[in-house]
């Protein structure tokens, strides 16, 4: 009877392994450093916004549904609502622009601290099937843009009563 082959012995190296398990889970949900769940939208990716001064970044937008519209509310302070732009493209997506201008510099002053953003700001999202796209308002008071998206009615179906004989 011959001896068994000879078994390798040798261990595999922990970083071979361990490069070998991440680019395996690369690019899924399971590894949230690298999914980027937005990539099929339409919109520019996170990764191309310049986070460097940025108005972009800091224009925080909430969107809350009522029973007979669809609100959006941004904070926009110190702009005119002649420098903010709302629009509604034809794929239903409301568009809300604007741009920051920049404080002009004097040679003589010295800055200390900058941390108000400027620049131009963009911000889409895409109505749902039951926005009025005709019916759109918005309001600026105390700087907050108010952008009112009013629903279409939900027609209550016609029920009638059947009469049970016997």
């Amino acid at each position: 009877m011959s001896p068994p082959p000879p078994i390798n012995t040798r261990p595999i190296p922990r970083t071979s392994a361990s490069r070998t398990t991440s680019k395996i889970k690369r690019g899924t949900i399971f590894d949230p450093f690298t999914w980027e769940p937005f990539k099929d939208f339409p919109f520019p990716p996170s990764s191309l916004v310049s986070h460097e001064n940025s108005a972009f970044v800091n224009t925080r937008i909430d969107w809350k549904e009522t029973p007979e519209a669809h609100v959006f509310k941004a904070d926009l302070p110190g702009l005119k609502k002649e420098e903010v732009k709302v629009e509604v493209e034809d794929d239903r997506v409301l568009q809300i622009s604007g741009e920051r201008s920049v404080e002009k510099e004097d040679k003589n002053d010295t800055w200390h601290r900058v941390e108000r953003s400027s620049g131009k700001f963009l911000r889409r999202f895409r109505l749902p099937e039951n926005a009025r796209v005709d019916e759109v308002k918005a309001s600026m008071e105390n700087g907050v843009l108010t952008v009112t998206v009013p629903k279409e009615e939900v027609k209550k179906p016609d029920v009638k009563a059947i009469e049970i004989s016997g």
